[in-house]
């Protein structure tokens, strides 16, 4: 029987705005399995984002949904688990919101370890603002403000996730789609902030300046450099050399700050 996506998409929302061969739409719909896997409640569920083309994921889905600032996702995001710690909370942006201009709210959510889930959209550019290179394009990629080349290098999400105390970390591709709604569905049934990255290409702004060909050459590339973490572990360095490692990277149990907070206001009362 074919899945059901009608039941979570706000009426009369679609055709949404994304661009021929974009996988944001691969990604919402690994994001509605998961929240169905899940059992998630509608009016229980907040879903909140940023400013970008990834960040208009929420207008098309039937639940709590704020759209907010450019960056404050997080901060918006922490805010509704504060006041309602009940809800389930998933964040949605790109790259750019999530780490560039939203980078000191990202950090600072995997710290506290707020039971939330983070899906960060990486298509190495910022798509709708201009096509501006932001911390995860690659070094030596063409971007509007970087015409001759990114002098800088890469952000890799997963490791500042990581190293900035998220408990759960994971990362999949768009090419990949049948593993996404299972990396977002464990990550949503895991106490504490939980992160997954999804490279997911932009064919318009980072595509056509790269000299990309086609949509199918860059999903070809997204299938090459993924490697499945069991079988890196098994692979040398030389091996990895130019790969992305995919799957649930990192996960650990430790104390999330709601709870936490929760004993700090019964000893203040």
């Amino acid at each position: 029987m074919a899945f059901d996506y009608d039941k979570y998409i706000r009426p009369g929302k679609l055709p949404h705005i994304w661009c021929p061969g974009c996988g944001h739409g691969i990604v919402m719909k690994g994001l509605i399995r998961a929240i169905d896997t899940c059992g998630l409640e509608k009016n229980n569920t907040a879903i909140v984002s940023g400013i970008g083309c990834a960040s208009r994921l929420p207008g098309y889905l039937d639940f709590c949904t704020l759209h907010t600032a450019h960056g404050r996702a997080a901060a918006f995001a922490t805010g509704v688990k504060m006041a309602k710690p009940e809800m389930n909370v998933i964040l949605v942006g790109g790259d750019g919101d999530g780490t560039a201009i939203g980078g000191n709210h990202f950090i600072h959510a995997c710290r506290r370890n707020i039971d939330m889930t983070y899906i960060i959209m990486n298509n190495n550019i910022y798509g709708m603002t201009g096509g501006q290179f932001s911390p995860c394009t690659p070094t030596g990629a063409k971007a509007s403000t970087t015409p001759y080349g990114n002098p800088d290098p890469a952000f890799d999400v997963a490791k500042l996730a990581i190293g900035a105390g998220a408990t759960f970390v994971a990362r999949g591709t768009a090419y990949h789609a049948t593993q996404i709604d299972k990396l977002i569905a464990e990550a949503i049934q895991h106490k504490g902030f939980s992160v997954v990255e999804i490279l997911d290409d932009c064919p318009t702004t980072y595509g056509r300046r790269n000299k990309f060909k086609s949509v199918i050459e860059m999903m070809n590339r997204l299938k090459d450099v993924a490697v499945p973490i069991k079988a890196a572990e098994k692979m040398s360095a030389e091996q990895l050399e130019g790969k992305i490692i995919t799957g649930v990277l990192y996960k650990e149990e430790r104390p999330n700050y709601t709870d936490e907070y929760a004993k700090v206001i019964a000893r203040a009362k």
